[in-house]
C-alpha cells in the first residue's frame, strides 16, 4: 500500500483594516478563498493539483490562526498563492505563512506555542483578572483535535 505524504501549512490573517475585531471566518470560506487564487495563479492544472488531499482543519478567530492540509507536492501551489491572498469573503486580509510540517501533532504544538506567546504579550495590556481570564480562554482554545494531539 502507498503511503501519502501530506503538508500542513500554519499562517496567520492580518486584517487590512487593523482592527482587533474576531474574524468571523468559516473555514469553508477560507477553503473557497485558497482554490481560488490557486485557480487565478496555475489554472485548471493548479486547482487539480491540490483538489487531493486539501482540507482547511483549523481557524480560531481570535488569533486568526489557519491550519490546512494538503498533499506533498502541490503543497508548493499553496506555499507560493496563500501569502497573495488579499481578499476573503469580502474583506481585505494579508497572510503570513508562520509554520509547514509534515504531522498535525506537531503543527498543533506550534500553535499552542505561539498562542501562549500571544497570550503573554497581551496579558500586560488586560486591567482586570475578568478580561485576563476572558482571552485565556479565547487565545487557548484547543479543538478535541488538538486536545488529543498535544
Amino acid at each position: 500500500m502507498v503511503r501519502f505524504k501530506n503538508r500542513y501549512i500554519t499562517f496567520k490573517i492580518t486584517l487590512g483594516d487593523k482592527s482587533n475585531k474576531p474574524l468571523q471566518l468559516k473555514i469553508t470560506t477560507l477553503h473557497v478563498a485558497i482554490q481560488q487564487k490557486v485557480q487565478q495563479l496555475y489554472g485548471d492544472f493548479g486547482v487539480a493539483a491540490i483538489k487531493a488531499g486539501f482540507t482547511a482543519k483549523y481557524c480560531n478567530i481570535h488569533t486568526k490562526i489557519a491550519l490546512v492540509k494538503t498533499r506533498h507536492g502541490p503543497h508548493k501551489f499553496l506555499l507560493k498563492a496563500i501569502p497573495l491572498i488579499n481578499d476573503i469573503a469580502g474583506r481585505l486580509v494579508s497572510i503570513e505563512i508562520l509554520y509547514v510540517g509534515a504531522t498535525l501533532k506537531h503543527c498543533f504544538l506550534f500553535i499552542k506555542k505561539y498562542q501562549q506567546q500571544e497570550l503573554e504579550r497581551v496579558w500586560n495590556t488586560l486591567k482586570t483578572e475578568r478580561e485576563r481570564k476572558n482571552m485565556e480562554n479565547a487565545l487557548m482554545t484547543l479543538t478535541p483535535v488538538m486536545k488529543e494531539l498535544g
